[in-house]
């Protein structure tokens, strides 16, 4: 079996819900060892979130695939004595508790240090260890309103549109995490020492908008919704097909963007966005609107010009550019026998854990 670069490093995980879950899962398929640690008597709150899959939480199968359940109550001096058991032969602790929670459990810094001088805690919160939003509570929501990438993209009527995706949780939570938590790793093996992380979720959301931040520093702050990637250009938007479908077209580049005019159609007048690209945007929609979803498909079709049909997520888990690479052809296994096919996560097959069906920790034991 092929060495994984995380077999010798043990996790333990405090986290609930997303960011951390998904975080230390990353560790997991590489080969790291994670104690997941469950509040009695219901454990992580994701137990219960629908979809149910069987007498499980679909969600919560498909994030904490390979990792170890213990029960323990923090809130116990039996429960303290417990995980500081743990902590002392872990390399890694992840928490996503609000600033100073974890030390008022008798778990701060100095009794880490104490404990397990080699420790890496990553604390994973809304807005970081410090500041006047340190201890506010929040969401996914809150952190991508609070941090203005909310506004950038509105619908039809001017308002915000809430985001398909949780892009504080995953890109500004579980991702940054992952990359700090593996760069302290690799210090400590400098170092001897261990260190702690602040994952600041709100923070970490500001990369995502560096091409807006780029107008703002250049004296053109975005509106929302008329920068070009945000909805303002024609090169770079969706448009409705005449079976009521949607085409997502991208020729931002002027090669794509000339041959997505000749094959749309588009009259020269118009070819030149700069002038007035919302009527440009408005020609090129009438003419979407007049091919269905299929003909546009088949139009494009080895074309480049960046262009495709909005799928939906079934038609895409179905779609053979994703399932001929195997990307849902792992499993991950419930107390009860039932499998799902396993999160896909974005690691190199070299690096990460490749058994075909995984268990979850279903049943919690006791710590």
């Amino acid at each position: 079996m092929t060495l994984l670069p995380l077999e010798d490093v043990t996790v333990i995980d405090l986290s609930t819900l997303l960011p951390g879950p998904l975080a230390t899962l990353y560790l997991a398929e590489a080969g790291a060892r994670v104690i997941k640690v469950e509040r009695p008597p219901d454990g992580d709150e994701m137990r219960f979130f629908p979809p149910a899959f069987g007498e499980s939480s679909a969600s919560f199968l498909l994030l904490n695939r390979g990792k170890q359940s213990v029960s323990i109550d923090l809130k116990t001096a039996d429960g303290l004595e417990e995980i500081t058991e743990l902590l002392k032969d872990a390399d890694i602790l992840v928490e996503q508790f609000r600033p100073g929670v974890l030390a008022r459990l008798g778990l701060g810094p100095e009794m880490l240090q104490q404990v397990n001088p080699r420790l890496i805690t990553c604390s994973i919160t809304g807005f970081g260890q410090t500041g006047p939003r340190a201890a506010e509570a929040g969401h996914d929501l809150t952190y991508m309103a609070a941090s203005g990438l909310l506004s950038l993209a509105r619908g039809a009527d001017g308002a915000p549109v809430v985001p398909a995706t949780l892009n504080a949780d995953i890109a500004g939570g579980a991702w940054p995490a992952v990359m700090n938590i593996l760069l302290a790793l690799r210090q400590r093996d400098r170092s001897g020492r261990g260190l702690h992380l602040d994952i600041p979720m709100a923070d970490n959301l500001f990369p995502l908008a560096f091409m807006e931040l780029a107008r703002g520093y250049t004296g053109d702050w975005p509106a929302g919704g008329d920068g070009l990637l945000t909805g303002g250009s024609p090169r770079y938007a969706i448009y409705r097909t005449a079976d009521n479908r949607f085409l997502a077209a991208a020729p931002l580049e002027q090669r794509f963007w000339d041959r997505f005019c000749d094959l749309t159609g588009l009259p020269d007048s118009l070819r030149n966005d700069v002038p007035d690209p919302a009527a440009t945007k408005a020609a090129v929609a009438v003419l979407i609107a007049q091919r269905t979803a299929a003909e546009w498909q088949e139009r494009f079709a080895g074309q480049d010009v960046c262009c495709t049909v909005v799928a939906s997520l079934q038609e895409a888990v179905g779609d053979p550019a994703f399932a001929s690479r195997g990307l849902f052809a792992r499993s991950v296994r419930d107390a009860g026998g039932n499998r799902l096919p396993a999160l896909p996560l974005p690691l190199d097959p070299s690096l990460r854990d490749n058994r075909r069906e995984v268990d979850c920790p279903e049943e919690q034991n006791s710590g």
